[in-house]
């Protein structure tokens, strides 16, 4: 009983620290986009600046899960328990590599006029953090229904991406003095779809806890 209590306390801890770590993803983006709609240099520094906040939880959440593995020989339910964590916060991670990316070619075009499909990049923005936030509170409260229906957002956001896609590609045909501006929006555009891919990660993941079977939501 008192080696089961261990791993319970040792459990919590670490879904408290990956909570944390999803909120600062969260914030993260908000902060990306906002500082690359707005124009907010000093908004994009901050999120350039706080990814080692997000860095530093992942290596010591896996730093945990690694030695729980080792010192109590999880099985079953555990290990899958472990073992989906260890997943959801690499997907955290790269989420928030993502943010910073963005928040970096907000500096880079800082002084530039953005081009006409500019307009629609946040409302494709708006969906995908609309998707890791539902996608977190679907983890928290480990909803398999949830985590389904948060999963089908990505093909919103996939169909957003060929619309501004093909849009940027039409302005850059038109005009080649866009060709350097319109490359660096494709490139967020690129991380926002990124992002909305690793939340459909988190989902799957959240089903295969449940369950104990992988699923591919992407089809």
């Amino acid at each position: 009983m008192a080696g089961r209590k261990v791993f319970e306390d040792n459990m919590q801890d670490m879904h408290e620290r990956l909570l944390k770590m999803g909120l600062l993803v969260e914030e993260a983006i908000f902060k990306s986009v906002k500082s690359f709609t707005e124009k907010d240099i000093g908004l994009a520094q901050e999120v350039i600046k706080n990814d080692s906040k997000i860095n530093r939880y992942e290596v010591d959440i896996e730093k945990k899960c690694f030695e729980m593995i080792a010192t109590q020989q999880p099985v079953g339910t555990d290990l899958r328990r472990i073992g989906t964590m260890l997943k959801v916060v690499t997907d955290l991670e790269r989420m928030g590599d993502h943010a910073v990316s963005i928040a970096k070619i907000a500096v880079e075009l800082k002084k530039d006029t953005y081009l006409k499909p500019f307009v629609k990049i946040p409302q494709m923005a708006d969906t995908v953090k609309e998707m890791v936030h539902e996608g977190l509170n679907a983890y928290i409260i480990l909803d398999e229904d949830k985590a389904v229906e948060v999963a089908k957002k990505d093909d919103k956001i996939d169909r957003k991406f060929r619309a501004i896609f093909n849009e940027l590609m039409g302005q850059m045909k038109q005009n080649q003095a866009n060709i350097h501006h319109a490359s660096f929006m494709l490139l967020v555009l690129q991380h926002l779809e990124r992002i909305g891919d690793y939340v459909t990660n988190v989902c799957e993941w959240i089903v295969y806890l449940k369950t104990g079977v992988i699923v591919d939501l992407n089809n």
